[in-house]
């Protein structure tokens, strides 16, 4: 089952109407695909995806889990701008394996591989959450939440946002962020012994240490609270050190 979902944005102002919305450089989309990500004003996360150039139009690859609210959010800022927002017909394949043809380099990391855009799945039997794990990927509706901030959540590292890009939804706290604070929370790989339920609170000397994510391999993600990551923390029965 495919949980891919292509938006394809057309007229006239598609691309500076998504460039003042969006987390990254949307121009960077004609030389390939770009992630970003829409925020609410108060900077935190509604929805991250794929751009990319495609014909005449911008296509927007998302979790199928959250095409809709991406669909409601882009059409509730669109007032008076020509752009036309319809769901696209096309399949998103992906894959480590070789690339097929037609197929774009993931810019997050090397190691995700490629995605494809096409009529037909073309996708392998990669084993997602290990990639994820291994480098610290998040993924939309687990690691990725309402509550989330991107940079938490690795998003400069992921080559999903841009600082110099101008304003955009969000903007004013991400540019904080960055600039003015030191990040006390974020996700981060841990050794695991043991399991517990995506969602599992950690403990560390019996004081709340965050959140325990993917499992995989005996490591999972967390979102931790790094003054309490200590090198011994529980969730669950499940005994968790900082790799």
């Amino acid at each position: 089952m495919n949980t891919r979902t292509l938006l394809r944005l057309s007229g006239p102002d598609a691309n500076a109407f998504l460039q003042g919305l969006v987390t990254n450089d949307v121009n960077k989309a004609k030389d390939g695909l770009v992630y970003a990500a829409l925020l609410t004003p108060q900077g935190k996360f509604i929805a991250d995806f794929f751009v990319s150039a495609f014909d005449d139009a911008l296509l927007l690859e998302v979790a199928t889990s959250h095409a809709p609210t991406l669909a409601q959010r882009l059409t509730m800022y669109r007032l008076r701008a020509d752009v036309q927002i319809a769901e696209s017909p096309l399949i998103v394949s992906c894959g480590t394996g070789p690339a097929p043809s037609g197929s774009i380099p993931d810019p997050r990391h090397s190691a995700l591989g490629w995605r494809l855009y096409g009529t037909t799945d073309q996708s392998d039997n990669t084993d997602w959450d290990a990639v994820r794990v291994a480098h610290v990927i998040p993924e939309t509706g687990i690691e990725l939440t309402p509550d989330t901030y991107i940079l938490e959540a690795g998003f400069e590292r992921l080559n999903g946002i841009d600082f110099r890009k101008g304003c955009y939804v969000g903007q004013e706290i991400a540019a904080r962020m960055k600039h003015k604070t030191e990040l006390k929370k974020g996700l981060a790989q841990v050794s695991i012994e043991g399991t517990a339920p995506i969602g599992t609170d950690i403990t560390a000397n019996g004081k709340p240490a965050g959140v325990l994510y993917t499992q995989s391999g005996g490591r999972a993600l967390a979102h931790l609270r790094f003054d309490r990551a200590t090198d011994v923390m529980q969730a669950g029965t499940a005994v968790l050190r900082r790799t």
